[in-house]
């Protein structure tokens, strides 16, 4: 009995010691990864500099190919309009291709306006700045985050 009782020992000590070092290599692990996932953050500046009045508000939206064109977004800002110009940031923006969508809520509903017609009647742009005759396309706003920080100016 004496060295079944022995080994128990060596087991519980084994085993303290196998999760004081697991636990230990865990949090190191955890630490160089949240040091590495907040050095590669970026941030975008945007700016519209063109907007017709100063009344509501400029909506920003950062989207992904999946939320681009739908009311889900992945980062998102308003910004108040001064002097018909309008800036925002995004912080923390982690390595990824991105499209932004920008709309000049006037009336302040917080979604775009359309005519009888279909056709949007409040200013709205995207990232690349395209000129597109039908809805907006994630390839042409499309942009990539790497290892710096980005600027866009977009027109309405």
């Amino acid at each position: 009995m004496n060295h079944s009782t022995k080994n128990q020992r060596v087991i519980y000590f084994n085993g303290y010691v196998l999760k004081r070092v697991l636990s230990f290599t865990f949090s190191l692990l955890f630490a160089i990864s949240v040091t590495y996932s907040q050095d590669n953050l970026q941030t975008i500046k945007v700016s519209v500099d063109n907007v017709n009045n100063d009344l509501g508000k400029v909506i920003f939206s950062l989207h992904s190919q999946d939320t681009f064109m739908t009311k889900e977004s992945l980062h998102r800002a308003e910004g108040k309009i001064e002097n018909n110009k309008v800036e925002v940031v995004f912080n923390n923006v982690a390595p990824g291709t991105y499209a932004i969508m920008v709309l000049h809520d006037e009336n302040e509903n917080h979604k775009m306006d359309f005519d009888k017609n279909g056709m949007p009647i409040e200013s709205y742009g995207m990232s690349n700045n395209p000129l597109n005759y039908g809805p907006p396309q994630f390839i042409d706003a499309k942009f990539d985050v790497l290892e710096e920080d980005l600027e866009f100016k977009i027109r309405f």
